[in-house]
C-alpha cells in the first residue's frame, strides 16, 4: 500500500495453443492516470494486444505483443527463472494484485489497491476477484457422449453452472450462435440453482429446457422454468428420455456473468428449394423463436392441443389464421386466443420419433394486401403416463366427468409405450367414495363385482395399450349419496414399474340435480314457501291500500243533468282531484 507505485502481476497458462491473440485491457480508477503502474505479463507461446488510457503504463511481458499494443515495441521480458511471485516481490519490494489465468480469451484489469487485502501475497482459489479483474475465457471441459442404440441424430447440448454458496452471481448472460439454416433437431438443457435467472440470447433453432427463470430479447417479462436434475448422470438421462440420442456437448461451467456458446454443424450440400413467391418453405428466425419459446402445444395420448395467446405474437404481427399441416385444420380465434385441438391420428401429425408427435404450424401472414406463409416445424412430446377417462356411451367420445347412478358409464385406460405395448397390463380399478367402501371395478384385466364387464379393446393403436370397461354405479335404497368419487387405475409392466392415474367425477343422481349443491330437498321446499308465503302477503296488503283509498266521486256524482260527455269529463275531473272536493263542487 501507498507506495511509489501500482504493480499487477499476471501468469497466464494454456491448455492448448489459442486460436486468437490474447486481449488486455487496463482501466484506471477515478484518479485517472496520476499514478504510475506496472503491469508483468508472463504468456509464453502466446501474442497478446495490451491497451490502456494511462501512456505511462510499463509493460513487463514475454508475449509476441500487436502493433497496437502501447508503450514501447519491445518491452522488457520478466526474468523469472521458477517462481514468479517471488521475481516480482524480490524487484518490486511489493505487489498490488496477482492472478494465474487459465485459457483466457480477453483480461480486463483496473487499476487501484484495496486496503482490505492481507499484507502477504499467497494465491489461493476460489478467490472472489470480481473488484479488479474480469476475464473471459476459453472453456476445454467439454464432454459429450451417445446412446449406443441411437436411433436419431438428435442432439442436446448441456450446460450445467456450478455456483459457490458465497457467489453473488445471481444472472449469466448466454448468447447461442449456431450455422444458418441448421436443422430444428437440436436442445439446449441449462441447469442451475433455482433462484438463478438466465438472459438469452439466441441465433438458433432450438428447443429450450431451462431451470430457474430465464427471459429473451422477444419478452421482457420472465419467464419460469422448470426443476432438473442437479447430477450429470440425470441430466444425461433427461436429455435420452426426451429422445436427443446425442450429448453434443456437456460444459460444468464455474458461475459466470457471460457465457457464449458456438455451435458448429456438419457441412452437407444444399438443395435448392422451388417455392411459390407467396410461401416462405425455410421459415424466419423471428416466427421461430417466438413459438419455440411459447411452446403452445401440449400432447396426451391421443390428442394434440395448441393454446397460443395473441399478445404473445405481437413480435411477429400481422398473423390472420393458423393451420396444421394439414390446412384444413385450422384454428379457432377469438379476441384474446388462438386455439386448435385435434387427434394424433388426423391433420398430418406423424408419430415417427419415440414419444413425440410431429407437425408443423402454418402461420398466414397479411401485410400491404399480401397473403403469405410461415411454416414452424414443430414436436409435440406425449407424457409417458396412464390416462384415464370416462364416457356415457359406448361410442367412447366425448369424455366427461360426471357418473349417473343406477346408468351404464365407460371407462378407457390407455398409454403409449413404444417399447414393448404388448407388455403393459392393466393391474386394478377402484371406484372410491367418500363413506361408502371402495368398489373394486377390474383386477388383471378381469372383471370383479356385480355390473362390470371387460370391452375389447380398438385395432389399429400402435404403440399404443387401451384398455377398455363398462361399470354401473349403484346405491342401495336410503344409502349415503356422495357428491363426488374417484376412480383410480394402475397399470404396469412385469418387471413391477407401476404407473397410477386418478380421475376426480361428480356424482349425478336423477333426483338430485347437480345445479343445487350443497341444498337438501327440506331446503328447497323451505325456499319455496317462503316465496309463496311473502307473495301473498304482498297481494293481500296491496289490496287493502288499494280498498280504501278509492275516489269519493264514484260513489257521489256531482251533476246527473249535464250531457254525457260533460258528465264524464267532470267525473275525471273530480278524480284527478280528489284533495279539494268542496272547491270543485263549488264550480259547478
Amino acid at each position: 500500500m501507498d507506495t511509489g507505485h501500482e504493480v499487477h502481476v499476471l501468469s497466464v497458462k494454456w491448455s492448448e495453443d489459442s486460436p486468437v491473440p490474447l486481449l488486455v485491457t487496463v482501466t484506471p480508477r477515478a484518479d485517472a492516470c496520476s499514478r504510475p503502474a506496472v503491469l508483468i505479463l508472463l504468456c509464453s507461446r502466446c501474442s497478446a494486444t495490451i491497451t490502456s488510457p494511462c501512456s505511462s503504463l510499463i509493460l513487463r511481458t514475454d508475449a509476441h505483443l500487436s502493433p497496437e499494443t502501447i508503450g514501447a515495441p519491445n518491452p522488457e521480458p520478466p526474468l523469472v527463472s521458477s517462481d514468479l511471485l517471488a521475481w516480482a516481490l524480490a524487484t518490486y519490494g511489493g505487489i498490488t494484485s496477482y492472478s494465474e489465468l487459465q485459457d483466457p480469451r480477453s483480461v480486463q484489469l483496473h487499476l487501484g489497491e484495496d486496503a482490505y487485502s492481507p499484507p502477504e501475497c499467497v494465491p489461493q482459489e476460489p478467490f472472489n476477484a470480481i473488484q479488479h479483474l474480469k476475464t473471459e475465457v476459453f472453456f476445454h471441459g467439454v464432454k459429450g457422449c451417445s446412446r449406443s442404440d441411437a436411433q436419431s441424430t438428435r442432439a442436446a447440448h448441456i450446460v450445467r453452472l456450478q455456483s459457490e454458496p458465497s457467489s453473488s452471481i445471481t444472472e449469466v448472460n448466454l448468447s447461442v450462435k449456431c450455422p444458418r439454416n441448421s436443422a430444428d433437431d437440436q436442445m439446449l438443457i441449462l441447469q442451475s440453482k433455482a433462484n438463478f435467472t438466465w438472459s438469452l440470447s439466441s441465433e438458433c433453432n432450438i428447443h429450450l429446457l431451462v431451470s430457474g427463470n430465464y427471459k429473451m430479447p422477444l419478452f421482457p417479462s420472465l419467464l419460469p422454468g422448470q426443476l432438473l436434475p442437479d447430477t450429470e448422470q440425470d441430466l444425461i438421462a433427461q436429455a435420452f428420455e426426451k429422445n436427443y440420442s446425442v450429448i453434443a456437448s456437456y460444459s460444468a461451467i464455474p458461475a459466470s456473468t457471460h457465457i457464449s456458446l458456438e455451435i458448429h454443424g456438419h457441412e452437407t450440400v444444399e438443395t435448392p428449394v422451388t417455392t411459390t413467391p407467396l410461401v416462405i418453405t425455410q421459415p424466419p428466425d423471428l416466427p421461430h423463436q417466438v413459438l419455440l419459446t411459447l411452446k403452445p402445444w401440449k400432447c396426451t395420448d391421443e390428442t394434440m392441443e395448441i393454446v397460443i395467446t395473441r399478445s404473445h405474437l405481437e413480435p411477429i404481427k400481422d398473423v390472420v389464421n393458423i393451420t396444421l399441416r394439414d390446412i384444413s385444420c385450422q384454428a379457432e380465434k377469438n379476441a384474446t386466443h388462438f386455439m386448435l385441438k385435434s387427434p394424433l391420428s388426423h391433420c398430418g401429425t406423424s408419430l415417427e420419433g419415440r414419444g413425440y408427435a410431429n407437425n408443423e404450424l402454418i402461420l398466414s401472414l397479411a401485410k400491404d394486401a399480401v397473403l403469405r406463409s410461415v411454416r414452424v416445424g414443430f414436436q409435440c412430446e406425449i407424457p409417458r403416463e396412464l390416462f384415464l377417462r370416462l364416457f356415457p356411451t359406448a361410442d367412447f367420445k366425448a369424455p366427461q366427468t360426471e357418473l349417473e347412478i343406477n346408468k351404464e358409464a365407460f371407462v378407457q385406460a390407455s398409454m403409449r409405450w413404444m417399447d414393448h405395448p404388448a407388455d403393459l397390463q392393466l393391474k386394478e380399478c377402484w371406484l372410491v367414495a367418500a363413506g361408502r367402501e371402495p368398489v373394486l371395478l377390474v383386477q388383471g384385466g378381469e372383471a370383479r363385482g356385480a355390473g362390470v364387464a371387460v370391452l375389447e379393446s380398438p385395432t389399429g393403436t400402435h404403440g399404443r395399450k387401451v384398455w377398455r370397461f363398462r361399470f354401473t354405479y349403484t346405491v342401495p335404497e336410503g344409502g349415503h349419496i356422495p357428491f363426488s368419487a374417484i376412480l383410480k387405475c394402475k397399470a404396469g409392466l412385469q418387471n413391477d414399474t407401476i404407473f397410477e392415474k386418478v380421475l376426480e367425477v361428480t356424482v349425478k343422481d336423477a333426483w338430485r340435480p347437480l345445479n343445487y349443491h350443497g341444498l337438501g330437498l327440506a331446503a328447497v321446499l323451505g325456499i319455496t314457501f317462503g316465496a309463496f308465503l311473502i307473495g301473498a302477503l304482498l297481494t293481500a296488503g296491496l289490496w287493502y291500500i288499494y280498498s280504501h283509498t278509492r275516489p269519493i266521486s264514484k260513489l257521489q256524482p256531482v251533476s246527473s243533468t249535464a250531457p254525457a260527455s260533460e258528465s264524464s269529463s267532470t267525473n275525471h275531473s273530480i278524480g284527478s282531484t280528489q284533495s279539494t272536493p268542496c272547491s270543485t263542487s263549488s264550480m259547478a
